[in-house]
């Protein structure tokens, strides 16, 4: 997947399948691990730096829902549904790949996968977006598919 389509607002009409958006990147610091674990996901291996270092992954780790809500900030940054946006019905087929680990500088490629009216309202459509999330070092660490609801363009 290469591309870096312009990160304008959109509405419905613009989004097209296979066009892919690149966001911007954030580095994922220790006590943002910290912080998120403790107050949404406190397991010893993303909130107790000396026994993490036992643990399965051999050192502290980002929670994946943590990851996850870093990489749709990073979505909503690039502005493309800011003025469009309604919200959607879910997450499909979310797989955490690799451990994020403090110090690692996430970005994402995120492709239209899809883009049909809705059935039901004639001011929206549905755009389906699969997100694509890497690390530093280009290694894919989450990936994920979103159906989001997103407006007409006005009159």
């Amino acid at each position: 997947m290469q591309s870096n389509a312009p990160c304008l607002p959109r509405w419905f009409e613009d989004f097209e399948p296979g066009q892919v958006f690149a966001t911007a990147a954030a580095t994922v610091s220790e006590s943002q691990i910290l912080d998120f674990a403790q107050r949404f996901d406190p397991q010893f291996f993303h909130l107790d730096v000396p026994r993490a270092k036992d643990s399965p992954y051999g050192g502290l780790i980002a929670s994946g829902f943590h990851t996850l809500a870093l990489s749709f900030r990073l979505f909503i940054d690039t502005g493309i549904n800011r003025q469009s946006g309604l919200g959607g019905p879910g997450i499909d087929g979310l797989r955490w790949l690799k451990p994020v680990r403090p110090g690692d500088t996430l970005s994402c490629l995120i492709e239209t996968l899809e883009a049909r009216p809705s059935s039901k309202h004639a001011d929206r459509g549905v755009v389906v977006w699969g997100f694509h999330v890497f690390n530093q070092e280009g290694k894919e660490v989450m990936t994920y598919r979103i159906p989001g609801m997103v407006a007409r363009r006005p009159a």
